[in-house]
């Protein structure tokens, strides 16, 4: 059994998402997509929350389905946005908020209201709070409340960010510090990055889509699997909130842990490099060091990408010595830590982006066969991940199965994003960006995972 989930999501509630995503395009593009578990998202919005409370059913203490779509499974969670000054600094962190029923939800909502929140502006409401003060106010509505630093490496809003984030967790969070059990890496870092920050080391890694429609969803995902406890055999399908928060906790005898997570290369996030948009100046790390941070165009400063600011907190733990390259049965690459002491993770590129490249740039013909091959097929991760490359061949033809044994190696090649701008995954051909990984050099063990 394994729980793939999407933690981070939002609803037409919320700015700049597509006004299509209510709970059942949610459902649908999940189902669609080979994802258990999703979020809800925005809970805090009372018009989203109204339709919640009239559409959800309680499966499981803290877990809900809706009627029409009964295989895909719901859970509370929210992005706040805490915009206040700490150390005379302006600080803007967003973190995400995770409920463990409708009806604590709708106490926490009351005591953001008695704090001036204007919860009707947006589906990601603004606060005043700081981080730390908002994580208590949430304990206070429930011992079994969780709160996770949303993209923490996000420039802006993200609680490593280059622009008006911290330098620790300990920093934002206090004393309460103790109580902030993972971080989610966001698009534009993966595990590995993560893993090279000493405070990150016993805390979990977790990885969402942050989606604002529904082919976004699961572009990141995290999948939980049993424990390996031999008084868990026979579990059955069924999970509670709590579940999940045992797992996210690290709890040695729950029945689930983080099995593994699926990444974006980093290099296609928006702000894995540094430079100006503007001006079309980017640098890689090395180019800032050499060249320092201030544009040469218009001698602003640069907007600092996630690899610099991952450097300049870096402990040094994790190098490329340190890790190790697992292959499943289906070619597909497994990366993770030769102590095994961590998740591993899986590099992806969504199905959708493969298939345009494979009709030679053509989003009409892309989008046709994605529906064919997840109506025939399979769902989507499971033609990422699980499929053999003769079943690919048989219902996608052999451009695609090559497409995917390309992903799978993690040989594709990504000419890096920055201060805003998505990079561009390149499969077939090196364009002039850089390769994603040196995996490809390197000979992957053969064995079977999970």
């Amino acid at each position: 059994m394994q729980i793939v989930a999407d933690l981070h999501v939002h609803s037409r509630y919320s700015r700049a998402v597509s006004q299509k995503m209510d709970l059942f395009e949610i459902a649908r593009w999940a189902k669609q997509k080979g994802i258990r578990l999703v979020s809800t998202g925005d809970w805090t919005h009372p018009l989203w929350f109204r339709e919640l409370t009239t559409h959800l059913k309680e499966v499981q203490e803290g877990v809900y389905r809706v009627s029409e779509f009964p295989d895909v499974l719901f859970i509370l969670t929210a992005e706040i946005s805490s915009i206040y000054s700490q150390g005379g600094i302006p600080r803007r962190v967003h973190n995400l908020v995770f409920a463990p029923s409708l009806k604590k939800a709708e106490v926490f909502n009351k005591k953001l209201q008695s704090v001036g929140a204007k919860l009707m502006s947006d589906g990601r409401p603004i606060v005043g709070l700081s981080s730390r003060n908002l994580l208590e106010m949430a304990l206070s509505s429930d011992e079994n409340f969780l709160m996770v630093p949303a993209h923490a490496w996000t420039p802006w809003y993200g609680i490593f960010g280059s622009e008006s984030g911290f330098d620790s967790i300990s920093e934002c969070f206090g004393d309460f510090a103790r109580h902030i059990y993972a971080i989610e890496t966001g698009l534009s870092s993966d595990p590995v990055m993560n893993w090279q920050i000493r405070e990150l080391e016993k805390r979990s890694i977790l990885s969402f889509s942050d989606a604002h429609s529904g082919p976004k969803l699961g572009r990141e995902a995290t999948v939980f699997v049993p424990q390996k406890n031999e008084k868990l055999k026979g579990l059955s399908e069924k999970f509670s909130y709590l579940d999940l928060l045992r797992a996210i906790k690290k709890d040695p005898v729950g029945p689930f842990k983080i099995g593994y997570t699926i990444e974006f290369f980093p290099e296609e996030g928006k702000y894995h490099w540094s430079g100006h948009r503007d001006c079309g100046v980017r640098y890689s790390p090395q180019e800032v060091k050499e060249k320092g941070t201030i544009c040469p165009v218009c001698q602003g400063r640069l907007r600092i990408g996630v690899e610099n600011r991952v450097i300049a907190l870096s402990d040094g733990s994790i190098s490329d010595d340190n890790l190790s390259y697992a292959k499943s049965v289906v070619g597909t690459t497994f990366v993770s830590d030769k102590e095994k002491k961590r998740a591993p993770f899986v590099s992806l590129v969504p199905l959708l982006e493969i298939l345009v490249e494979v009709a030679e740039g053509s989003p009409t013909k892309a989008q046709k066969a994605y529906e064919s091959l997840t109506s025939q097929l399979g769902t989507e991760f499971d033609i990422l991940i699980n499929k053999s490359y003769d079943e690919i061949e048989k219902y996608g033809g052999a451009s695609l199965k090559e497409a995917i044994r390309i992903v799978r190696e993690r040989a594709v090649f990504v000419d890096p994003g920055f201060d805003g701008v998505f990079g561009k995954v390149k499969i077939f051909k090196d364009t002039g960006g850089e390769n994603s990984s040196d995996a490809q050099t390197k000979e992957a063990q053969q064995q079977t995972l999970f």
